[in-house]
């Protein structure tokens, strides 16, 4: 397709203001992002692909569908096409040591000795977040086998959890990965150079689950930590606060919460204190 070609197309598919808004409202409501009216072009962008895939004139008769009985049908696909998901395996490498020093290694010695590990990636979009801190589980908390561990791994988008249970990434994607880990946890795929798989022992460690943060939350356990990296930054300040209000009463006392690099706890709850850089500890 020339440019022009996609050019004509993308106006044949205007995202006017009324339809902005109401999509804005919509992703509000259902899953607490919040569209600013620069996102618009992007939103239309992606978007575009959805409308085709439905034989859509424009977006009024989308809007139409989200107004409607199959809204409920439709939220899955249009969070897919929305959001963002960019990751990489240690990412901001220092809350992977944080992780290893001030949770994990002071289980090994713990008194009394507790042998439940939960750790929750919330946001874990395809997969690498996760499975860092799988490896970092699986390197640290031996025997293995004397250890109840699980790393729960939620995200909104399907498409990225059904990439994440499949544990199947590029080469160049483990180039990330430090020689010690890639060594041990890393597998080759035979006729295929350019890919590889993670470990079946890390792969035992993660469950891959769908889940709204917006929405009511089925686990019943605390966890020990819990990851939760530039998710917050598309949601407005209320919806942060309750966010991580919630996550304060899903982590135990001295556990830890672990933010992206432009988010911030400090004025917002008072149920945590500053254990490092974006990382806090709850402490009531």
């Amino acid at each position: 397709m020339s440019s022009s070609d996609s050019h004509s197309h993308q106006r044949e598919f205007d995202l006017g203001d009324r339809e902005f808004r109401f999509l804005a409202s919509f992703l509000s409501r259902e899953t607490g992002i919040v569209l600013s009216d620069h996102k618009r072009q992007m939103v239309c962008g992606r978007l575009v692909k959805r409308l085709r895939a439905l034989g859509m004139r424009d977006f009024t008769d989308y809007c139409a569908m989200l107004d409607g009985p199959l809204a409920h049908t439709e939220v899955e696909h249009l969070v897919n096409a929305i959001t963002t998901n960019i990751t990489n395996f240690f990412r901001e490498p220092h809350h992977f040591d944080h992780l290893r020093r001030e949770v994990l290694e002071p289980r090994l010695t713990a008194s009394p000795r507790r042998p439940r590990l939960r750790i929750w990636s919330a946001g874990c979009s395809s997969g690498q977040e996760p499975y860092s801190i799988a490896m970092m589980v699986a390197e640290t908390m031996k025997p293995a086998e004397a250890w109840d561990s699980l790393i729960l791994a939620t995200d909104i988008d399907t498409n990225m959890l059904t990439r994440g249970a499949e544990g199947i990434y590029t080469a160049e994607d483990a180039a990330h990965i430090p020689d010690t880990y890639r060594k041990r946890f890393v597998r080759r795929i035979s006729n295929d150079p350019d890919h590889v798989q993670m470990a079946d022992e890390l792969r035992r460690l993660i469950r891959f689950k769908r889940l709204n943060l917006h929405e009511k939350w089925p686990m019943k356990g605390s966890f020990d930590a819990i990851f939760c990296r530039n998710v917050a930054i598309y949601f407005d300040k209320p919806t942060q606060r309750n966010l991580f209000n919630r996550y304060a009463d899903m982590l135990t006392i001295g556990g830890m919460l672990y933010l992206g690099h432009a988010e911030s706890l400090i004025g917002m709850n008072d149920r945590f204190e500053v254990s490092d850089k974006t990382v806090y500890r709850r402490i009531r």
